[in-house]
């Protein structure tokens, strides 16, 4: 019972250091990027629907999205979801086939203000991967009748070291996330 319960967390703290670079991803740097559109909802016919379903989404040139519409008649509203996604700062453009997305340059100030966001982003993750822990733990303390108390210890630790380990992961994909902020 418990190589199960330490592979299933093992297992969910993967799949949340996977959620934390994906979200670190979001965070515009000085260069264009398409997975900074990955998560913008568009409102098409009157449901949310991700930007990457309704669309193709090019890179250029290095500050240069070009959007290109599956279906043309969602142009104005891809445009419209751009434009007022928060963190971007963008301006599209339209010319009736496809939009165009020109990333301003970041000044120092705007540049550490993403650092913060970026870091509050991995607290919150590193938060996850302990209540990960947390819940795990519970799982193992409900064993305590049915195993012996060495065993219990030892997955306490191995359950440690698995925590450890992964917001170490976390912190590495923080601290490069933050070196390509600041790189100017």
């Amino acid at each position: 019972m418990i190589p199960e319960i330490l592979a299933d967390t093992k297992t969910r703290m993967q799949r949340a250091v996977e959620a934390a670079k994906e979200d670190f991803s979001t965070v515009r740097t000085g260069r264009a990027n398409t997975a900074l559109f990955q998560k913008i909802l568009v409102d098409y016919y009157g449901s949310p629907t991700p930007l990457a379903q309704l669309a193709s989404l090019n890179n250029p040139e290095a500050r240069t999205i070009i959007v290109t519409p599956y279906d043309k008649s969602a142009l104005k509203a891809i445009e419209q979801a751009i434009r007022d996604t928060p963190n971007l700062g963008v301006n599209p453009t339209n010319d009736g086939n496809l939009v165009r997305v020109t990333m301003p340059e970041l000044t120092e100030e705007r540049r550490k203000e993403y650092v913060k966001l970026v870091r509050s982003k991995g607290e919150d993750h590193k938060v996850h991967l302990r209540g990960i822990r947390r819940k795990s733990k519970d799982e193992l303390d409900a064993l305590k009748s049915d195993v012996g108390e060495d065993e219990l210890v030892r997955a306490e630790k191995e359950l440690d070291v698995l925590t450890r380990a992964h917001v170490d992961l976390i912190d590495e994909a923080l601290k490069r996330k933050e070196a390509e902020l600041l790189e100017v």
